[in-house]
């Protein structure tokens, strides 16, 4: 197993012990797991249900969760698609596009010819989805033996692996700019807007990256 899926898999036997501990079952955290496929989303939900929020309430947490993918399946999509493709394939593909999956494809297309593409997603999602629908049952069933702080750090795998895979991928300086940006500008906005600081330390670090890039490439 590669360090990212062992990253993963570590990531989703966290939750596995996470979801018994707030009082669901195997069958759920397995289901979400294959369903929702963002750790983040899955914590929210269930986190969201143990306290007692609506259904629909909890729907509308996740789907706020999810829209930190949206900048990612827009930049993975066009560079898998093919003439006359189906709308229904690209929905199908978009729905594995997760934090790990997309870094290592981004990594490695420009190696690729176009025709390869898909495969490699496929076959990448494809290999790790079941991983961790197998880890997130161990989790669960191992919940008694693995201390609560143990599994938030399980799950706190993921968010570092994919800065450290983010860094060691930039190559131009408003990309380092921009994480550093990220990093920040994250705590300022916890403060001044608490459930929205993830969105605004993207647009603000973001937007003030690409400013900063296109002054330096003008210099040039």
């Amino acid at each position: 197993m590669s360090l990212p899926g062992l990253v993963l898999f570590c990531s989703f036997f966290g939750f596995g012990a996470f979801a018994r501990a707030m009082g669901f079952s195997m069958g759920e955290a397995v289901f979400t797991s294959g369903v929702v496929w963002a750790l983040p989303g899955q914590v929210v939900l269930f986190s969201g249900l143990a306290d007692g929020a609506h259904l629909a309430a909890a729907f509308v947490a996740v789907t706020l969760t999810a829209v930190r993918l949206l900048p990612l399946t827009v930049a993975i999509l066009p560079l898998m698609r093919r003439d006359r493709q189906s709308w229904i394939s690209q929905y199908f593909l978009a729905h594995f596009v997760a934090v790990t999956v997309w870094v290592e494809s981004m990594r490695r297309f420009n190696d690729m010819e176009h025709a390869e593409r898909i495969p490699f997603f496929l076959g990448l999602s494809l290999t790790v989805v079941p991983l961790n629908l197998l880890a997130t049952a161990l989790g669960h069933a191992a919940s008694a033996t693995v201390p609560p702080a143990a599994s938030a750090a399980l799950l706190f795998l993921t968010p570092i692996y994919f800065i450290l895979s983010m860094t060691s991928a930039a190559r131009a300086r408003a990309d380092h700019l921009a994480m550093g940006l990220g990093l920040a500008l994250g705590p300022v906005f916890y403060r001044l807007a608490p459930g929205l600081d993830l969105l605004w330390t993207g647009l603000v670090g973001g937007t003030l990256a690409w400013l900063a890039g296109r002054a330096m490439e003008r210099r040039r």
